[in-house]
């Protein structure tokens, strides 16, 4: 217990904490948005890899880095296009399109990445997001350089989280979106369209889930790798279960993810480390997710109409 309390009292620990959280808050928010209006998107997974290359290889190429965001964002909101063209107007199974989804975006990255570098065996780095520091707060013991010393991608992302809020709970638009999620024959009767409000949720969705892998490639690795991924998708579809489909609750559950995460990491370099084989450590994080997660999912309220293909007309 000390060596775990030694961890959580260093500044690197919340440094590292709020960084991993970045991309899971970004997919986690688009996984957020595609449920509430009644889509369960898998193909999230694979999204995430295409948005990491599409973003590495944008600037690789020469690019600007926001040219990068914006290339992996425009990237999952293609996909986006694909996932909801199939599961709203023609009401194919949403669990078949999300998994060929993700494997059509996780090949297209792997397949392209061995077309333009062949010959290539370490992946290229490119120059990434560089920390920038917010005079003042940043200063502040502890949680200044946790808060106010991240890339801007990781400022990029709590913003998301409050305008998604802001947005879901607080305007025409996001309540529109909530009823095509429990209730979309009442979205109709007043003259909207339900399969209008599905696509644009499930593209804005996957766009935000494209920026979520660019910032592996763009603020965290510097480069674009097979599996880098590594399952974060999955856990956003979990992190939504968690968060109750709640914006707040998902961004927490994120966050407390991400603390496991980096717990583990340092654990391994303590004398426990040398003591117990590293994939427990590496487990750690996602053992204590599930075990939250079933004590979340019990007072979790499903969308009513989530994966239900709504046809006009039909009750």
């Amino acid at each position: 217990m000390s060596a775990i309390w030694d961890i959580l009292i260093t500044t690197s620990f919340w440094v590292a904490m709020i960084r991993i959280a970045s991309p899971l808050i970004f997919a986690t928010l688009g996984e957020l948005i595609c449920e509430r209006a009644g889509v369960l998107n898998l193909g999230i997974e694979g999204i995430m890899v295409a948005g990491a290359f599409t973003g590495w290889f944008t600037v690789y190429l020469g690019g600007d880095l926001w040219l990068g965001v914006l290339v992996a964002m425009l990237t999952g909101m293609a996909f986006g296009v694909i996932h909801a063209t199939l599961t709203v107007p023609f009401g194919l199974s949403q669990h078949v399109v999300g998994l060929g989804v993700t494997m059509l975006a996780s090949a297209s990255a792997y397949f392209t990445y061995r077309l333009a570098l062949p010959q290539v065996t370490d992946p290229p780095r490119i120059v990434p997001f560089q920390p920038w520091p917010v005079p003042g707060l940043s200063e502040i013991p502890l949680i200044g350089p946790a808060l106010f010393q991240q890339t801007p991608l990781t400022y990029l992302a709590y913003g998301a989280a409050i305008l998604v809020a802001l947005v879901l709970y607080r305007t025409p638009m996001g309540l529109a979106v909530r009823a095509a999620g429990e209730n979309p024959q009442a979205v109709a009767a007043q003259g909207l369209s339900v399969t209008a409000v599905r696509m644009g949720a499930v593209i804005v969705g996957s766009g935000l889930m494209g920026i979520g892998g660019a910032f592996l490639t763009l603020s965290a690795f510097s480069s674009f790798f097979f599996e880098m991924v590594n399952g974060r998708g999955w856990i956003c579809i979990a992190l939504v279960v968690f968060g109750a489909w709640n914006a707040g609750k998902a961004v927490l559950g994120a966050i407390l993810f991400a603390a496991f995460d980096a717990l583990q990491i340092r654990l391994q370099q303590t004398p426990l480390g040398a003591q117990v084989p590293y994939q427990v450590f590496l487990m750690l994080p996602y053992v204590l997710s599930i075990a939250a997660l079933v004590a979340m999912s019990r007072r979790a309220s499903v969308p009513a109409a989530l994966m239900t293909p709504f046809n006009r007309g039909e009750r």
